[in-house]
């Protein structure tokens, strides 16, 4: 820390520092929390941000700020104000630093100024003013507000009132001990792993242990959070890894679940259903993304049934009730650890079966009338996001090169579903290894490529990517398990759970503003068509033996070996966006 008599000498001192180099400004008659200045100045997502009286900037920011500066000593040594009077903030924050801030802005740079609630954050300019400042520090626990800033504003009720009151808490002596959310979200995906692992033993004591460590599992997935938004430690990859392991870890646990039933019960086979909670929870996911992703930024985004939802919001039981019905993280495994460690694991299955189903049901039904009543027209981004989470291949493509759908505005769901409905109807009824699978496979690729050949901004057609998500992983699950070839089912896991990381990394991407997953990722694993035909390809073809699964554990790892490269590729890279999970409860 440096003091500078004036502006003209703060702008030498921070052109000698390394362009490299995050940088602040303090305004010396300061006086606030420590922790409103944690909030202000040492965040690293933003690249400049605010407080009164602070400003601060990152490598990226700092040459705006270097030329607000040197305007600033050029304007004050011509008599003239550093900002352009009028604007509020210049009204507010009258000191060099606040002056800056208003400059950065009007040149175009984003200036973020966090919300401090009861945390004082002033400059005094009279002794009266600064003994009423210093008497608001001394009003209020700064490490109090801290702890409670820790913990995301809208969770689950498992979550807010059964891990939060002491994971916080955790998080604060992971901080101290100098821990980071990346070790503890680590941490929490082994833990998970080893629960897996006890439940696989098929024994009562694994069950036990498994249903522990799952739990304990969860604990850590709230203190990585936690200790990231306590310490202001976060990072793009940290956001990386916390989006994608909490799906890993769930996945992995149906599996160790699938694995101890066949061991402990003998002749239990679960894995069908083990794949069926995986492919409804994954299709959960998409229809939420695909939804908000739709409407987010809707122009005269109104509607009756969502004026009603803020109504029930208004009323404390209601908020709580309607966030357990979803069945989110928290309660989920809950109910899973619980279950696991006092029933067996096709009880665990059947439970999470029918409670995600009518989770399913309750979310898509209000999104459906949310469509169906409100007034909105959906911008381009919104059309552009709800194609890339369609994740059409080289099959469709061509399709919508050459034909458009036919105009209305529930042409493009009509298409998927009754496409989607061929395809599932011919892997359940068809005669097995028959082509007419396969031709209902071409029919589907035609049909989901007319579905997508003009811009998705319907009322409905967030409803297209979940659909195709639905066709394929239903696909899988009902050829795979009508083969009745030995560890056929086991292999279509993996492969949906390949797919779907790369269907999650997409979602990520979009979040973070950076789009899609690269076109020639998307030809190479083949789009949700292609990947459909070769799977109903492969059960015409290979009959016989354990051919079929050998082909679904091969096309497993070549999607996951290319998906994983490319993603990790690119979420180590200076590109990547910081994807953050306040308010996501699933």
């Amino acid at each position: 820390m440096t003091a500078a008599a004036d502006a003209a000498e703060a702008a030498a001192l921070l052109a000698a520092v390394p362009a490299s180099r995050r940088v602040a400004l303090v305004d010396p008659r300061f006086v606030g929390h420590v922790h409103a200045l944690r909030l202000g100045l040492t965040d690293p997502r933003f690249a400049a941000a605010s407080i009164p009286g602070a400003l601060t900037a990152q490598p990226e920011a700092r040459p705006a700020l270097l030329r607000a500066l040197q305007r600033a000593v050029a304007a004050v040594g011509a008599g003239s104000p550093v900002a352009p009077p009028g604007t509020a903030s210049d009204a507010e924050d009258r000191t060099v630093p606040g002056r800056l801030a208003v400059a950065l802005h009007a040149e175009g740079t984003a200036v973020q100024r966090p919300e401090l609630g009861s945390l004082t954050a002033a400059v005094p300019t009279g002794p009266g003013e600064r003994t009423a400042a210093r008497a608001a520090v001394t009003a209020v626990d700064d490490e109090a507000v801290r702890l409670r800033g820790a913990v995301k504003a809208h969770d689950g009720f498992f979550t807010t009132f059964f891990i939060s009151p002491y994971s916080r808490y955790i998080a604060r002596w992971c901080a101290r001990r100098g821990l980071t959310p990346n070790q503890v979200t680590t941490a929490s995906l082994i833990t998970a792993l080893i629960a897996a692992g006890s439940a696989a033993t098929g024994t009562r004591g694994g069950y036990v242990a498994a249903g522990v460590l799952l739990l304990l599992s969860f604990v850590l997935d709230c203190t990585d959070g936690q200790l990231a938004r306590y310490s202001l430690q976060y990072s793009t990859m940290g956001a990386w890894l916390d989006a994608t392991f909490d799906r890993a870890k769930e996945y992995a646990y149906y599996a160790g679940l699938a694995l101890g039933a066949a061991r402990g019960g003998g002749s239990d086979d679960v894995w069908v259903l083990a794949l069926g909670a995986m492919v409804l929870q994954a299709c959960r996911h998409v229809v939420d993304f695909s939804f908000n992703e739709a409407n987010h930024d809707a122009v005269s985004n109104t509607s009756p049934t969502a004026a009603l939802s803020d109504r029930l919001d208004s009323v404390g039981w209601t908020v709580w009730l309607r966030r357990m019905i979803v069945l989110p993280i928290g309660e989920r495994w809950a109910m899973i650890a619980v279950l696991t460690a006092v029933t067996t694991p096709r009880i665990v299955f059947y439970a999470l079966l029918i409670g995600c189903a009518l989770a399913a049901c309750y979310t898509t039904a209000g999104r459906l009338l949310r469509s169906l009543t409100r007034k909105a027209q959906r911008t381009d981004r919104a059309a552009r996001a709800l194609a890339d989470l369609a994740d059409s291949g080289p099959l469709a493509q061509g399709v919508a090169a050459v034909l458009r759908r036919p105009g209305g505005g529930f042409t493009a769901p009509f298409l998927a579903l009754a496409g989607a409905l061929v395809m599932v109807a011919a892997a359940l009824f068809a005669p097995y290894g028959g082509w007419l699978t396969v031709g209902a496979a071409a029919v589907y690729a035609a049909v989901s490529g007319l579905a997508v050949s003009r811009p998705l901004k319907g009322a409905l057609d967030w409803l297209v990517p979940p659909v195709f998500r639905a066709a394929e992983y239903c696909t899988l699950l009902v050829l795979a398990a009508r083969s009745d070839v030995p560890h056929a089912v086991p292999a279509a896991f993996g492969l949906v759970s390949a797919v779907a990381y790369h269907h999650y990394d997409t979602v990520y991407r979009i979040r973070g503003g950076t789009g899609a997953p690269p076109q020639w990722l998307v030809r190479t694993i083949g789009g949700h068509e292609g990947r459909t035909l070769v799977v109903a390809v492969l059960a015409a073809v290979l009959i016989q033996g354990s051919g079929f699964t050998t082909a679904l554990t091969a096309l497993a790892a070549a999607v996951a070996l290319v998906v994983l490269v490319e993603s990790i590729r690119f979420w180590v890279s200076s590109s990547a966006p910081a994807v953050h999970d306040e308010g996501e409860l699933a």
